[in-house]
C-alpha cells in the first residue's frame, strides 16, 4: 500500500495494518514525520505478505475488527509462521473491552490501545516508547 521514509534518521520500521484507509494514511504520514520507516497495509492477507517478503518491522500495529481476516487471525498466523518475531506487537482498535483484549494479549500482543482515547501523536509516542524498550533488552 505505502511506505514513507523522510530522509531524517531512521527511529524504527514500523508496519500498519488497518482496513480504514484513511486512518492508515494518516498514521504513516504521522509515523514517517516522526522519522520511522513505515509500510501500510490495508488487509491482513497485505501485512502477512510484507512480513513474509522479509520487511523487518521494529513494531507491527495493527487493527483486531477488519474484513475478511481480523487481528487475531493475524496474530495467530504471524506467531505459526514465525514473522516478526523481535517486532513489538500492538493492536490499536476500538475494542476496549477486556476480553478482547486478553484475547489479543494471549495471541501474543504486547500492547492493546484504543483508537478513540488516544489522540494520533499519543499513539505514535506509545510506539516509539516500546520500541525504545525492546531495544534496550
Amino acid at each position: 500500500m505505502s511506505d514513507q521514509s523522510p530522509e531524517t534518521t531512521n527511529k524504527g520500521t514500523i508496519l500498519l495494518v488497518d482496513d480504514d484507509k484513511f486512518l492508515l494514511d494518516m498514521y504513516v504520514l504521522k509515523f514517517a514525520h516522526e522519522g520511522y520507516t513505515v509500510h501500510g497495509c490495508l488487509s491482513v492477507a497485505d501485512g502477512l505478505a510484507v512480513l513474509n517478503k522479509g520487511f523487518p518491522a521494529d513494531a507491527v500495529v495493527f487493527d483486531i475488527i477488519m474484513p475478511d481476516q481480523d487481528g487475531f487471525a493475524f496474530l495467530e498466523t504471524m506467531k505459526v509462521q514465525k514473522l516478526g518475531e523481535g517486532a513489538v506487537k500492538i493492536a490499536l482498535s476500538n475494542q476496549s473491552n477486556e476480553a478482547d483484549q486478553t484475547h489479543a494479549r494471549d495471541l501474543g500482543a504486547d500492547l492493546c490501545l484504543v483508537k478513540a482515547s488516544l489522540i494520533p501523536s499519543e499513539v505514535v509516542n506509545i510506539v516509539g516508547e516500546e520500541i525504545a524498550k525492546r531495544k534496550h533488552k
